[in-house]
C-alpha cells in the first residue's frame, strides 16, 4: 500500500482521496479548508500544509481549481516543493494549462522527481462513482507506479504522451463537451419552440446518430430544468480560456470554441457563473425569448 498525499479536497477531491483510503492507502491530507471528518474519520492523516504532506508521502496528488493554484500549491509557502526527496512521484490531477504543466514538471524534475499531468473527465458524478476518465502525461515509468491509484479512482486511463500532453487532452475534451452541450441545447430549443415536446424529441434522437451522453444527461437537465452543479459554468469558462489562449499560441483558429464561451459568458453575466454548464441553454434561450421547457 502506498503512502498517498493530497492536496485539494473539493467537490472532486474529496471523493477521489476517499477511494484511495477505502482501498487501503495511507493518505496525508490538506487543503484550504478544514480537512472534513468524514476523511479524517476513515483513516486519512490531516497536515498543516502541502509541505508536511509531501515530507510524508511517496506520491503527492494535487486537485485544485486552476493553474494559478497548482503554482502555489508546488512552490508557493508551506507548497509541495519544499518537502520533496529523490524519488518522489507529482500528479497534478486538475486541469489547468499545458505550458505552465511543462514549466512545473521541469522544476519538480530538477529536485529528482517525476511529474504526471493526470486531468480527469466525469465531473462530481464520476468522482464519486470512481469512474473517471484520466488523461495523463508524462514518463511511463512514473505512470506505471501511479497507475493502481488511479485504477481506485477512473476506468478509462491513458498514457497520452509526455508532460503537457495531458493537459492538452483535457482542453480537446473540454471543447468537444462545451460544443455539443451548445447542439443539444440548440437542437431542443429550436424542437420546442416549433411546438413540439423536448422530452420525446429527446428520446427520439437518443435513437439514432445524434445520441451523445450529454444529450442523455444534460439534455434530460435541459427538459426537467435541473441546473444544479455538476460542473460550474465558471470551471468550464476557465476550460475554453486555455483552448482560446493556447489557440493564440499556436496561430490558429477556434471559432466555435469562442462562441460557446460567449454563451457561457451570457449565463455568468445573469448570475449563472455557479450554474451547471448545461445550462448554456439558457443564453440561446434569452435569445430566443423561448425556453425549452416551462421553469419550474
Amino acid at each position: 500500500m502506498a503512502k498517498v498525499g493530497f492536496v485539494g479536497l473539493g467537490i472532486m477531491g474529496a471523493p477521489m482521496a476517499g477511494h484511495l483510503i477505502d482501498a487501503g492507502h495511507t493518505l496525508y491530507l490538506y487543503d484550504i479548508k478544514p480537512v472534513s471528518a468524514e476523511l479524517t474519520g476513515k483513516g486519512g492523516v490531516a497536515c498543516a500544509n502541502a509541505t508536511e504532506v509531501a515530507k510524508n508521502a511517496d506520491i503527492i496528488i494535487i486537485m485544485v481549481p486552476d493553474t494559478p493554484h497548482v503554482g502555489a500549491a508546488l512552490f508557493g509557502e508551506g507548497g509541495i516543493a519544499a518537502g520533496l526527496t529523490p524519488g518522489k512521484i507529482v500528479v497534478d490531477m486538475s486541469s489547468i494549462a499545458p505550458v505552465e504543466t511543462k514549466e512545473y514538471a521541469k522544476k519538480v524534475n530538477d529536485l529528482g522527481c517525476d511529474y504526471l499531468d493526470a486531468p480527469v473527465s466525469g465531473g462530481e458524478v464520476g468522482a464519486k462513482a470512481a469512474s473517471l476518465t484520466i488523461m495523463v502525461g508524462g514518463p511511463d515509468k512514473a505512470f506505471e507506479t501511479v497507475k493502481p491509484l488511479f485504477e481506485k479512482m477512473g476506468k478509462n486511463i491513458t498514457l497520452v504522451g509526455g508532460n503537457g500532453d495531458g493537459q492538452t487532452t483535457k482542453v480537446a475534451n473540454q471543447i468537444i463537451v462545451a460544443l455539443t452541450i451548445q447542439a443539444v441545447g440548440e437542437a431542443l430549443l429550436f424542437a420546442s419552440k416549433a411546438g413540439a415536446d423536448p422530452a420525446k424529441v429527446r428520446q427520439a434522437l437518443m435513437g439514432g446518430f445524434a445520441n451523445s451522453r450529454i444529450l442523455e444527461v444534460h439534455g434530460e437537465r435541459m427538459v426537467n430544468r435541473t441546473f444544479n452543479p455538476g460542473f460550474r459554468i465558471e470551471l468550464h469558462q476557465k476550460d475554453l480560456n486555455l483552448a482560446l489562449n493556447g489557440a493564440r499560441q499556436l496561430q490558429m483558429s477556434l471559432p466555435a470554441t469562442a462562441i460557446a464561451q460567449q454563451l457561457f459568458s451570457a449565463c455568468a453575466a445573469n448570475g449563472g457563473a455557479a450554474w451547471d454548464h448545461s445550462a448554456l441553454v439558457k443564453a440561446l434561450e434569452m435569445m430566443a425569448n423561448h425556453t425549452v421547457s416551462p421553469d419550474a
